[in-house]
């Protein structure tokens, strides 16, 4: 590619993925409301509010391709989760739609589904059960970036990423765990395809005791090449094992399931 988009450039994963997104594009563009930093080689910097549609038309302008990791990634007062999620992500899709189509990396989480319980192993085609009104606007994300597919063609990667950090955090993540190179394979392998369409992909890694089953998307020929496993010992010599009734212990997205909701 000759423009790779990555918003969300100034949160966690955006930043993980800056150097090891590098060599498919030229040049990457890196946006997000935040401070990104300097521009280093091959970089651009953008800031963008994801609820300005006409900055957000600027900022996909000559892009072959979009990672957005932008927006709200968390609970929190319906107003936010409105202006980032759900306002913002339709700027970026009738943005795409003008210009040219690239595709998009779609940051979903597996908080669509949090109410299902630990002990059921999902596909991409069980029913949506979020937790939370963040899960909910990733719902409309998953929705949109469909109706986007079928109506104009958009090409999307719906990815409903578990707990993608350096390492799992606790019990839960043993699970849920996405490491980052393995997120960087797939966003490679996305890149690399020549049909992607509109799949939706579990992002976690290999990891043994994990709740989702990607069968359904193997035509991608990713593999993930990590494992939460590793951190097993670790993990548990930290934490304790929490009560059988603990939402941790009985539901796929855990403390978001008991999350109040939030009020300015």
């Amino acid at each position: 590619m000759k423009r790779l988009l990555i918003t969300g450039a100034a949160g966690g994963l955006g930043r993980a993925m800056r150097s090891r997104l590098a060599p498919l594009a030229d040049t990457l563009r890196l946006a997000d409301i935040a401070p990104v930093g300097e521009a280093g080689a091959n970089e651009e910097v953008v800031t963008c509010d994801l609820a300005d549609a006409a900055a957000v038309h600027e900022m996909v302008a000559g892009c072959d391709g979009i990672v957005h990791f932008g927006g709200v990634s968390v609970e929190r007062p319906f107003d936010e989760i409105l202006n980032g999620n759900i306002i913002g992500l339709y700027n970026l899709y009738e943005a795409a739609r003008t210009h040219g189509h690239p595709r998009i990396l779609f940051a979903s989480s597996n908080h669509t589904v949090g109410f299902h319980p630990q002990d059921k192993r999902l596909t991409a085609s069980d029913p949506m059960r979020p937790d939370s009104l963040y899960g909910v606007s990733k719902c409309y994300g998953e929705a949109l970036a469909s109706m986007y597919h079928d109506k104009f063609g958009q090409e999307t990667l719906i990815l409903r990423i578990g707990s993608s950090f350096p390492k799992p955090a606790n019990r839960r993540m043993l699970s849920t765990w996405l490491s980052y190179d393995d997120l960087a394979r797939l966003i490679t392998r996305m890149f690399e395809v020549p049909r992607l369409g509109r799949p939706i992909v579990w992002g976690a890694s290999d990891n043994p005791a994990g709740w989702w089953d990607n069968g359904e998307a193997g035509w991608l020929g990713w593999r993930p090449q990590d494992s939460a496993e590793a951190f097993r010992a670790e993990v548990e010599a930290a934490e304790p094992l929490p009560a059988r009734d603990d939402p941790a212990a009985v539901y796929q997205g855990g403390a978001f399931c008991v999350e109040p909701i939030h009020k300015k």
